[in-house]
């Protein structure tokens, strides 16, 4: 399935220059949402995935029915401030700025084998601090998956050192 047709390109959004991809027009298409799902749920069983992780929002979006299809459970990663429980952070670099992403301290047991979840690599800052996360409290990165990959910001050199499933290449 040519998943791309499916993708909406919005141009301009959030600002001028930018070709924003939505996922909201595959999501909504429930035959389309399933196989972009078994996809990563096939990668994911070929890692002997324990646990499925992904930061706030998309990456909820695309980890828990992932998690739900392994029977595994998910974990969130979210932004300072959001998880009511003790948790550790990372500080992680933005286009314009630094924002923290936290996870609960209990979250992943020493040895788990993590799925990271999201909808798009794009620069990679995201994902590899959501990846300190997961190292710092034991979890192994076994692949991370993302339905879209923006070829052209060179995110995946952040992560070189782990294998990575994208299902769209722009």
């Amino acid at each position: 399935m040519d998943l791309k047709q499916y993708v909406t390109i919005v141009p301009d959004y959030p600002k001028e220059g930018v070709q924003f991809k939505d996922i909201t027009t595959l999501m909504d298409k429930g035959e389309v949402y399933r196989y972009a799902t078994d996809q990563i749920v096939e990668y994911a069983k070929e890692k002997q995935i324990d646990l499925v992780v992904g930061p706030e929002a998309r990456g909820f979006i695309i980890g828990c029915p992932v998690a739900y299809a392994l029977g595994v459970g998910f974990a969130p990663v979210r932004k300072e401030g959001k998880l009511p429980r003790e948790v550790i952070k990372v500080d992680y670099g933005l286009e314009y700025g630094k924002d923290v992403l936290t996870i609960h301290k209990d979250a992943i047991r020493p040895g788990q084998r993590v799925l990271i979840t999201d909808d798009l690599l794009a620069t990679g800052g995201t994902i590899e601090a959501t990846i300190k996360l997961v190292e710092e409290l034991g979890g192994v990165v076994a692949g991370i998956a993302f339905l879209i990959e923006l070829s052209y910001l060179d995110g995946r050199e952040k992560l070189e050192d782990y294998d990575i499933l994208t299902l769209m290449k722009y």
